[in-house]
């Protein structure tokens, strides 16, 4: 698209950044950089927003950006995977999900991490239940057993 047909609306961008760790190094500065947003603004804000969440978590964050060069952004819960990875205590996700099983974790921490996700605006109109099955289907493709 050319510069006049982006010109007249705001631009979405999606990154996913360590909370209180913001920098306007990549991938901040060029993803805003290219907008003609100052990344060092939004890092100050962004650190400030999530200061009380402890450093490194990562955030998942939506800015928009609007045509006169101001900006606004929405922070959600950290990813599914990570709060999964958190409870079982692996690294990584199995090579082959359904052959090798990398971790167990119960139902309650399934519906726990579900309750979190819940808040986020894009969840918050779906049942539990539902939020629990996607979460669930992220343990089996991380390899984790899921125990009663």
């Amino acid at each position: 698209m050319s510069k006049a047909a982006t010109a007249g609306r705001a631009q979405l961008v999606r990154l996913l950044l360590s909370a209180a760790k913001a920098t306007p190094s990549p991938p901040i500065g060029p993803a805003l950089g290219a907008r003609g947003v100052k990344a060092i603004d939004f890092c100050k804000e962004f650190n400030a927003r999530t200061a009380h969440i402890q450093p490194g978590i990562p955030i998942p964050t939506l800015i928009t950006i609007q045509p006169d060069r101001t900006f606004s952004f929405v922070t959600k819960t950290p990813p599914v995977a990570f709060f999964l990875k958190q409870a079982t205590g692996i690294e990584k996700g199995a090579a082959r999900p359904g052959h090798e099983v990398t971790g167990t974790i119960t139902l309650k921490h399934i519906y726990e991490i579900s309750k979190i996700k819940q808040t986020d605006e894009h969840l918050n109109h779906l049942p539990l239940e539902s939020i629990a099955r996607m979460v669930l289907g992220t343990a089996r493709s991380l390899g984790i057993q899921v125990i009663p």
